[in-house]
C-alpha cells in the first residue's frame, strides 16, 4: 500500500520563523496486512500547534517529526476501546481540541482574568471556563479587530484590546480598573510583561504557552526579565503550567476552529497558526467521514 505523509524537510534556524518549505510530502510503502496485535488507521484530521515548534522541528531528527492526528479504523487486529463520536457531537476534530486538552484553570468568583492569544485554540476556551468558573470580569488580548469582535460578540469576553493596533498597558488599565486576578499566558514576551505589571497582590499566572518566543534560542519556559520577575516576587504572584479542562458540555459550547484541506497543505496551515492567522484551533482535513 503506498501512502503520503509530510516530513520535516529542513529547520527554520535559530531564532528563525517557521515557513511552509520546512515541510515536504514523500510516499511511502505500507504492508497490506497487519499482525496481531496491531491496527490500520485512516488518518481524518491533523491539528498543527505551536509547542510543535521547539519539540519537533528544534531537537528532533526529520524522520522523527510527528503530529496529533485523528483517524478511523479500517482494519483491526486488537482490543481495546475507540472514542465515541456522540461526545462531540459528532464533531471529531474537537478531539484534537476542546475534548483533547487535560488539567484545570484556577480562577474564582469575583477576579478578572485577561487571555493572552485569546482568539486561539487555547484563549478562545480559556476565556469562556473562566466566565463559567465565576470570574466577573475577562478580557481579551489578540491581534485583529475580527478577532476583538468575535471575542466580544460570540464567546462572552467583556472587553477585547488588539495589540498590533492599540496601546496594551492603557487599554489594561481601561478594562481592568481593579487590576488583573488571572493571567493565562498564552504568549510571552512584551505583552506579558506588561499584563504582569498590572496584576494584583496574590495573583496567579497559567503558563499554557510561549508563543513569541518559540522562534528564539531560549530555555523553556522562557526567564521574566529582572524587573518582571521582581513584581511576582513582590505581589506574590504565582506562575504555573497548569492546562485546562471542564465537562465535554462545557467544552462544546463555542468551540471555534479554523480548518485547512489537504495534506499537501500542512506546512502552510502551520506557518498561518504561527503568525496568527487562525481563529479558534488550526486544523487540517484530510478526509471528512
Amino acid at each position: 500500500m503506498i501512502v503520503q505523509r509530510v516530513v520535516l524537510n529542513s529547520r527554520p534556524g535559530k531564532n528563525g520563523n517557521p515557513v511552509a518549505e520546512n515541510f515536504r510530502m514523500e510516499e511511502v510503502c505500507l504492508p497490506d496486512n497487519i499482525n496481531e496485535g496491531q491496527v490500520q488507521v485512516r488518518t481524518l484530521y491533523l491539528s498543527v500547534d505551536p509547542y510543535m515548534v521547539r519539540i519537533r522541528m528544534s531537537f528532533y531528527s526529520v524522520k522523527e517529526w510527528g503530529l496529533r492526528l485523528l483517524g478511523e479504523m479500517t482494519t483491526r487486529r486488537e482490543r481495546g476501546g475507540m472514542v465515541d463520536p456522540q461526545l462531540v457531537n459528532g464533531h471529531l476534530s474537537y478531539f484534537l481540541g476542546a475534548i483533547g486538552m487535560p488539567g484545570h484553570i484556577t480562577a474564582g468568583s469575583n477576579q478578572t482574568m485577561v487571555v493572552s492569544g485569546a482568539a486561539g485554540a487555547c484563549g478562545s476556551l480559556a476565556g469562556q471556563i473562566g466566565r463559567l468558573l465565576g470570574c466577573s470580569r475577562v478580557v481579551g488580548i489578540c491581534g485583529t479587530h475580527e478577532k476583538c469582535i468575535l471575542l466580544t460578540s460570540e464567546l462572552g469576553f467583556d472587553a477585547a484590546i488588539n495589540y498590533k493596533k492599540e496601546n496594551v498597558a492603557e487599554q489594561l488599565r481601561e478594562s481592568c480598573p481593579a487590576g488583573v486576578d488571572v493571567y493565562f499566558d498564552n504568549v510571552g514576551g512584551d505583552i506579558s510583561d506588561t499584563v504582569i505589571s498590572q496584576m494584583n497582590e496574590n495573583s496567579h499566572i497559567i503558563l499554557c504557552g510561549q508563543i513569541s518566543q518559540y522562534n528564539k534560542d531560549v530555555p523553556y519556559p522562557p526567564p521574566l526579565s529582572t524587573a518582571i520577575e521582581a513584581i511576582q516576587k513582590e505581589r506574590n504572584i504565582t506562575r504555573s503550567k497548569i492546562f485546562l479542562g471542564l465537562t465535554f458540555q462545557d467544552l462544546l459550547q463555542n468551540s471555534i476552529e479554523t480548518v485547512i484541506n489537504g495534506l499537501e497543505n500542512m506546512g502552510a496551515a502551520f506557518q498561518s497558526m504561527m503568525t496568527g492567522g487562525n481563529i479558534g484551533k488550526q486544523i487540517v482535513c484530510l478526509f471528512r467521514r
